[in-house]
């Protein structure tokens, strides 16, 4: 199972609750750039469920095909990721416009024995940039959330070493408990000179554990391989996942599943693929996202020949990420499914799915585990 973080393909039902009318990830990325180049995407079904410049509907897809639409309350890489294992939440993670207030930043400022910089919504790139020179000059550490239900901590790894950035990270994630409770503490460290400062890639994620069994939980309890590759360890707090390998691009995300499907017996393969949000949805770069999407679409028969006769490869997203909108933000969005492998009903129609549990659901008949309560399965209908 691969994600394509934030590649959302709009009509979210609730779309307006979320600020998020007219928010339609691929259609407007294809729009902006006067059509997107995805011919193995597109056989698999992608132009079907999606009118995209340059994606054209096929009449015998290679693959199944469907839309998913999220029921969880939020638009959030931990929110998307954990309904599509089978967790739908009833309230969403705490989002903070205006920054954390005094009662989370005093308790975090006593526990790590500094005040900090920050405290309010930003754009990664963009606050170690305002603020960096600072905090080179002071040694406080910086702040700030974003559209996100994050706590993120950015520090040069000249000022704050590594681990005691990731020491601050575990304190705060303990401190954000409860009414606080956000989705994920986030390490951010970089490095450089002001005027040209990078983040490395010792980002680390401290993500809340699930409030119920997920997928990944049935999956291992049976015995099976969880591999996570990417972020999806980090997602679900290392719960259910067997083993991990962290990613740094998309391109290494692939070459890791390709990796890990010669490598597995038999369980999932569960794959985030961080570009497409991380370096272009968030920084409105169109461009760059869909030179993103056309070369993972250049790498997909890479994928999918790497597949035995018995596997089935699932492509889908998490929420959406809009770059062509003033927004910097995740948006609320449907998701593609597409459904791929030796054993794929041809041009088989999913239809538009109520819940991104179905795919979890689907994930577990396809391994004979007990399915989650939530979800309908669409294994049967795809697969033979």
């Amino acid at each position: 199972m691969v994600v394509l973080d934030s590649v959302g393909i709009g009509g979210a039902p609730d779309a307006a609750e979320f600020g998020d009318v007219g928010s339609a990830t691929l259609q407007n990325i294809a729009t902006s750039v006067g059509g997107l180049r995805l011919p193995y995407l597109a056989e698999l079904g992608l132009g079907n469920v999606v009118d995209a410049a340059g994606v054209d509907a096929v009449e015998a897809a290679e693959g199944a095909f469907g839309i998913m639409t999220e029921l969880s309350p939020g638009k959030d890489t931990t929110t998307g990721h954990w309904e599509l294992m089978g967790v739908i939440l009833e309230r969403a993670f705490p989002l903070y416009p205006r920054g954390f207030p005094d009662e989370v930043m005093d308790a975090f400022h006593a526990s790590i024995g500094s005040s900090t910089l920050g405290n309010y919504p930003a754009s990664g790139t963009v606050i170690i940039d305002e603020l960096g020179a600072e905090h080179l000059a002071t040694g406080k550490p910086i702040v700030y959330t974003s559209g996100d239900s994050v706590f993120q901590i950015a520090a040069h790894v000249d000022v704050v070493p590594l681990e005691e950035l990731y020491e601050m990270c575990m304190r705060a994630r303990a401190i954000l408990t409860g009414p606080h409770e956000v989705g994920r503490v986030i390490a951010r460290p970089f490095t450089g000179a002001p005027g040209s400062f990078t983040r490395t890639t010792d980002r680390h994620d401290y993500a809340v554990e699930p409030p119920s069994p997920t997928v990944l939980d049935h999956v291992s309890s049976e015995g099976l391989e969880v591999r996570g590759v990417g972020k999806i360890a980090d997602i679900f707090a290392g719960r259910g996942v067997t083993s991990s390998v962290p990613t740094t691009s998309n391109d290494e995300g692939i070459e890791a599943t390709i990796g890990e499907l010669h490598a597995i017996s038999r369980g999932l393969v569960f794959t985030n693929l961080v570009d497409f949000d991380q370096s272009f949805g968030h920084r409105n770069d169109p461009s760059g996202y869909a030179r993103a999407l056309e070369s993972f679409d250049a790498r997909l028969p890479d994928i999918t020949s790497a597949l035995g006769e018995d596997d089935v490869l699932i492509v889908t997203a998490d929420h959406g990420n809009d770059p062509t909108t003033p927004s910097t933000d995740h948006s609320r969005e449907q998701v593609p499914v597409l459904v791929a492998g030796p054993r794929v009903k041809k041009g088989a129609d999913l239809g538009v799915r109520s819940t991104f549990a179905d795919c979890g659901a689907s994930v577990a008949e396809l391994l004979g585990v007990p399915t989650p309560p939530t979800g309908e399965p669409f294994a049967e209908a795809a697969v033979q």
